[in-house]
């Protein structure tokens, strides 16, 4: 499929980048304590390997989600095993989590042992075909094999996290000596906390800027293989708001959501304090269609824009532009298999 292979290469170019940024960050910490590199990266192996085996038991451990039997969910059984026949996938394990905000998300080592979860208020706030605009995105993440290369590569930015709090720490408590020996001692720990901060700042910003390239791609792979980018541009907008009157804080593993709750709230918030003049039939509630103007005019201004490179998805109203815009190909009948990725 046509630019596919852009996103393949957005993964690699990732991995490399932070994997450079990682071996320069841990040579320098090698260098201040004189230790040997050779342990720093065994240990940096082990802790992504660790990561990567352990990561799908700690998502399913902390969303308390449920393993559905056979015959349990026969239309979601269906519909998901339908889309992913027509993917030519295995079918997914299939969960519910038990939450009334509106969401979903994958997850697994591999696309044979990968688990699609849906929230509880994903199936009571949106109808039907929405909820299988929902299950093509997240088997749009399956297929990319996106979700594998997050998975490993957001252990880099948290290992440079622990680090940075563990050596400012050790500069807070060693802060009553007064001898020469340990000064210098005191001197390699701000060191070392200072890089550590600037590294997992910079590998951050990396991981999320493949974050939200990849929910474009999984976007664009639903309206292809549900036939209808209509259906997921209102689950979207359905998702946005939903999320948006949640009183729970955002899951540290947000960004493997369809919908990431922090990012829903700002958007949602500044719209609200302009409801007057979204309310276009002034009936005193924001429809879909006005909901999804607002967003498109909020998405324009100059805070949303740099807000933007801080979050792990792109703004609501450039994902729903760009469903409309496939939408209008295929209405054009100038749409293919091989124009999926074209308007990403």
């Amino acid at each position: 499929m046509a630019r596919l292979g852009e996103l393949r290469l957005a993964m690699g170019s990732s991995i490399f980048l932070v994997a450079f940024i990682f071996a320069i960050f841990l040579s320098a910490i090698m260098f201040i304590f004189n230790f040997s590199l050779l342990y720093a990266f065994i240990g940096t192996v082990l802790f992504i390997l660790l990561q990567y085996l352990i990561g799908p038991a700690i998502v399913a451990s902390s969303t308390r989600l449920h393993y559905l039997k056979p015959g349990e969910n026969q239309w979601l059984e269906s519909s998901v095993k339908e889309l992913a026949d027509k993917s030519g996938l295995p079918t997914p394990q299939l969960a519910i989590v038990s939450d009334d905000t509106p969401n979903a998300f994958v997850f697994g080592r591999t696309s044979k042992s990968a688990t699609l979860a849906v929230h509880e208020g994903l199936l009571a706030k949106l109808n039907k075909d929405e909820v299988k605009g929902v299950i093509g995105h997240e088997l749009g993440h399956i297929k990319h094999k996106d979700y594998v290369v997050m998975t490993v590569l957001s252990a880099l930015p948290l290992l440079a996290y622990i680090i940075a709090r563990g050596t400012w720490v050790a500069v807070r408590f060693s802060r009553g000596g007064k001898g020469k020996g340990e000064g210098s001692v005191k001197a390699a720990f701000l060191a070392v906390a200072v890089i550590s901060y600037l590294v997992y700042i910079v590998s951050l910003f990396l991981v999320m800027w493949l974050s939200r390239l990849r929910e474009h791609y999984a976007d664009a792979y639903s309206a292809y293989v549900t036939t209808s980018p209509r259906n997921l541009q209102s689950a979207l907008a359905k998702i946005t708001y939903g999320l948006s009157l949640s009183a729970k804080p955002p899951s540290g593993a947000r960004a493997f959501y369809i919908g990431d709750p922090a990012m829903a709230k700002q958007e949602i918030q500044s719209i609200m304090e302009k409801k007057q003049e979204y309310d276009l039939d002034k009936d005193g509630v924001l429809d879909q269609r006005e909901l999804e103007l607002a967003m498109e005019k909020e998405a324009k201004s100059a805070w949303a824009k740099i807000n933007t490179w801080f979050a792990t998805h792109p703004p609501t109203f450039k994902r729903i532009l760009l469903l409309q815009e496939i939408e209008g190909e295929m209405e054009s009948g100038r749409y293919t298999s091989e124009r999926v990725y074209e308007h990403v």
